[in-house]
Formats: structure tokens, C-alpha cells, sequence
């Protein structure tokens, strides 16, 4: 009884954040010549964060982040986002045949999947990780390449604790910085289409923060962010296994044996 009680004060929680966040609303910060929109999710993010500071863990607080609450949450994460995917396919489909005619950009864009080991694993070799190296830079942590790590390596072993560490930070704080890169990119020139097809990096909270601040800049092209951002979720999260495995994995394993040598295994 303790336990759904804990459950309830969770609940409790998320709302009373989301209802806070809603009524914050959007907010615009002009930067120079960049406006940044800063969304209902910006905010609901930052709020959790703050609250989950030890200083305010305290009392009714320290129940709600207790670790039974942490894990439930994160254990029933994929059910909270089932919606939202069935909602990316609804997205898709009024824009279906304008999409198929650039089919070919959205398959390319793969390989942008390669770009945290190309540029992420010399980094982190360079800051001092090893074994943790690999599982925090073969994607961008979230359930494709958790799922592949703990297989592999288990959670409990370096791997698995770069590739934990990586999807929290992720969690954190990925959401929040899509929603502030998208209109910078804009504001530097680049197409609204491309930025939507950018968005879906295989992490629904990223591509929902940074789809809806195309929509906050560009309203009127609403439905074509939403179907372009939705496609490309769908295809990474469709692709991105294949390329994990057949490319990423491969690829990984390289560079590894080539920065760091003479390790034991």
C-alpha cells in the first residue's frame, strides 16, 4: 500500500508540472538576430531537474524521487511514448508522397547515426574513459543502444555504465538543448524542411522539442514539420538498429583497438 501511495504522489507531481509548464507557455528570448523559443517541455524539464536537487529532496519531495519512483518511471517510459509513436504514423501520412519523393535523403541521413563515434570516441578517449567510451558513444544512449549494451555487456560493467550515463544526461538534457539549437539553426539559414527531418534522432522528447520549436517559429508550416519530423523518427527508429550493428559496432570496434592499445580485455 506504501508503495501505491508512493505512486500517487508521482502522479500528483507530474501534473501539477505539467500544468505549471503549460501555464508558463511558450516564451521567446531574442539573442542577437536569434529568437529562441522556449517551449511548455523546456520548462517541465527544468522544473523536475531544480526540484530533484538534494536541497529540495526533502520531506514530500524525497518521496516523490524516491528510488522506487525513479525506476517505476523509467521501467514504464516506453508505454507513455506508445501514443505518442502511433501519433508520429498519423503525422506521416497526409505528407506520404511528398516525403517518398525524397525517400533517399531521410536513408542517408543514417549515417549522420556515425558521427558520435566519429567524433565522440576520440573525445571521450581523450578525457580519460576506456571501456565506459564504448557504450557512451556508439549512438545517442537512448533504447537502441541501451538495449544493445546491456545484452552485450551487461549494465553493471563499464560499457554498460557509459551507455547509463549517456541516457540520463540524454534525458536531462537533450530535450532542452534541440529546443534551443533548432531556431539557431534556422536563424543561420538553413531550410525549415531539413531541420524537420534532422529532428527525429531516434529520441521522441528531442524530436518533440525540436519539431515544436520549427512550429513556434514557422506556424504555418506545421503539418509539413510534423509529418518530415515524424518520418525521420520513424526510420531511425526503424534503420537504426541495422545501422548500430552492421556499421556503427563495426566501426567502433576500429578506432577503439587504434587509440587505445595494449588494454586487456
Amino acid at each position: 500500500m506504501k508503495l501505491k501511495l508512493q505512486y500517487l504522489y508521482l502522479l500528483a507531481f507530474v501534473l501539477i508540472v505539467i500544468a505549471v509548464a503549460e501555464f508558463i507557455g511558450i516564451q521567446s528570448i531574442q539573442v542577437g538576430s536569434v529568437k529562441i523559443s522556449l517551449l511548455p517541455l523546456v520548462f517541465a524539464i527544468l522544473i523536475t531537474m531544480v526540484l530533484g536537487l538534494s536541497i529540495f529532496r526533502k520531506g514530500l519531495m524525497k518521496k516523490i524521487y524516491s528510488k522506487e519512483n525513479v525506476g517505476f518511471s523509467s521501467k514504464y517510459l516506453i508505454f507513455i511514448m506508445l501514443p505518442l509513436m502511433a501519433r508520429y504514423g498519423a503525422d506521416v501520412a497526409p505528407r506520404l508522397e511528398e516525403i517518398l519523393k525524397v525517400g533517399w535523403v531521410f536513408i542517408i541521413q543514417e549515417i549522420g547515426n556515425l558521427g558520435t563515434i566519429v567524433l565522440g570516441l576520440p573525445i571521450a578517449i581523450l578525457l580519460g574513459l576506456r571501456r565506459e567510451a564504448i557504450g557512451a558513444t556508439l549512438g545517442l544512449g537512448r533504447e537502441g543502444e541501451l538495449a544493445y549494451i546491456s545484452e552485450k555487456y551487461t549494465l553493471d560493467s563499464d560499457e554498460g555504465r557509459g551507455v547509463l550515463s549517456l541516457y540520463i544526461i540524454g534525458t536531462l538534457f537533450g530535450t532542452l538543448f534541440f529546443s534551443i539549437l533548432a531556431p539557431v539553426m534556422v536563424a543561420a539559414g538553413f531550410s525549415i524542411e531539413a531541420l524537420a527531418m534532422s529532428s527525429g534522432v531516434g529520441s521522441a522528447s528531442m524530436m518533440t522539442g525540436s519539431s515544436s520549436a520549427l512550429i513556434a517559429h514557422s506556424p504555418e508550416m506545421t503539418e509539413t514539420i510534423n509529418g518530415y519530423a515524424a518520418a525521420s523518427q520513424l526510420l531511425t527508429s526503424f534503420l537504426g538498429t541495422y545501422t548500430m550493428v552492421f556499421l556503427a559496432v563495426p566501426l567502433q570496434r576500429f578506432m577503439y583497438k587504434l587509440m587505445v592499445r595494449g588494454e586487456k580485455k
